[in-house]
């Protein structure tokens, strides 16, 4: 049986090749929407990415008879342990053929690398934060991922599995059909009497003062998440990088505020979800993707509530209803 080399992923280069084997594994998979390149590769961009300032992360790539066969990063978030006081390392952006043993040298080269700066456990799949794609699909192989949601094959798990990993956390993504919900009379019931009680306005952003109202963002973002688990704090540059990614993707009237007594005290951020036409571009917006992308945008039915939340003295009296209303 042939030897599995570990190779460190170091240029420009290596980081498309690293990327771009992730083609090789969902070849025959018709759910997997494949990701923007150009977006990939400011994700793995120390120097563009905020996120590495108070980061790090080392790629690597399986070899075996001269042919990729699988990849990790190992990552290591001070904002997380900071926040978190544990030490916790991550492994993230894995992809693998079906074969234990190639699987577990990656796991072990991510090992290897967080035990050396003194992390005692490692978790996963963080690409490379919970604040991007995180976690591991277990369960619906069989339709699409929504915006910035994961899918990977069924035999991830076993492979995770077998080298003794073990959940930390199940993360639900629930499907509303809005002519469902719609009939139904207990949201909006709760919503009006919410409503009534608090006094909350409910507006959308206004795209002509977007710095200001990136700061209501900012406000509300860092104290609302707060309690989750696995939450991390984004620093104001890292939401800076975000908004300026999603401005031009973004449906004004999908993207809440809630105020009340004038005080900024929830937030919600709906987007169309661009999946349905990313899985027809293959990765590459240009030259003739980005045709694709605006005849198509209408015709979008999907919609990804990817942030929403209330801040910590107005939760549980029904704003959230108010929002989903």
């Amino acid at each position: 049986m042939s030897d599995i080399q570990i190779v460190t992923v170091e240029t420009k280069k290596d980081r498309k090749i690293f990327l771009k084997f992730a083609w090789e594994i969902y070849k025959d998979y018709p759910y997997w929407v494949p990701p923007l390149m150009m977006d990939k590769m400011k994700i793995l961009d120390k120097n563009k990415n905020p996120f590495f300032k108070n980061a790090d992360m080392e790629l690597y790539l399986a070899y075996r008879d001269g042919k990729i066969v699988g990849r990790i990063a190992a990552i290591s978030n001070d904002m997380h342990n900071k926040y978190h006081k544990d030490k916790v390392g991550f492994f993230g952006f894995f992809e693998c053929i079906n074969d234990q043993r190639v699987a577990d040298k990656l796991f072990d080269t991510a090992k290897a690398w967080l035990k050396e700066k003194g992390f005692t456990e490692m978790r996963g799949p963080a690409n490379p934060s919970s604040n991007d794609e995180y976690g591991m699909l277990i369960d619906g192989f069989d339709d699409y991922p929504r915006l910035m949601m994961t899918y990977n094959p069924r035999y991830y798990l076993e492979l995770l599995d077998n080298y003794g990993f073990y959940k930390a956390k199940d993360l639900y993504a629930w499907a509303i059909d809005y002519s469902k919900v719609s009939k139904a009379s207990k949201i909006s019931r709760v919503a009006e009497i919410a409503a009534k009680r608090t006094g909350i306005k409910v507006s959308h952003i206004n795209m002509k003062k977007f710095k200001s109202e990136l700061e209501r963002v900012k406000y509300v973002y860092n104290k609302a998440w707060a309690p989750n688990w696995g939450f991390v704090p984004m620093t104001e540059e890292e939401i800076d990088t975000m908004a300026k990614e999603l401005k031009p993707l973004v449906e004004p009237s999908l993207v809440l505020f809630g105020e009340i007594k004038g005080e900024t005290v929830g937030f919600a951020l709906v987007m169309p979800d661009y999946n349905f036409i990313l899985k027809d571009l293959d990765g590459k917006l240009f030259p003739f993707g980005i045709f694709k992308f605006l005849t198509r945008k209408k015709k979008i039915k999907w919609a990804r509530v990817l942030v929403l939340g209330v801040i910590p003295e107005y939760q549980k009296k029904g704003l959230d209803a108010v929002f989903y209303t």
